[in-house]
């Protein structure tokens, strides 16, 4: 079985609103980043802040465009 690691609270962005679709954040003991949907609230995502930096960076640039056409 897998170490479980203390989650802080769970955060979302403001501009979310009231809306379902929400990705929220937390950050883990270990200094890892979790990153979940509210979709489908029991898969979690782990990576580092520089992992996430880097995909924001890119998602700002518009590396990910051609995946919603």
């Amino acid at each position: 079985m897998g170490t479980i690691m203390a989650v802080q609270s769970w955060q979302k962005s403001s501009f979310s609103g009231d809306t379902a679709n929400c990705i929220y954040l937390a950050a883990a003991s270990d200094g890892s980043i979790k990153l979940r949907e509210s979709d489908d609230p029991d898969i979690v995502i782990t990576t580092s802040l520089d992992g996430l930096r880097t995909f924001l960076l890119g998602v700002k640039a518009g590396e990910f465009d051609h995946l919603t056409r």
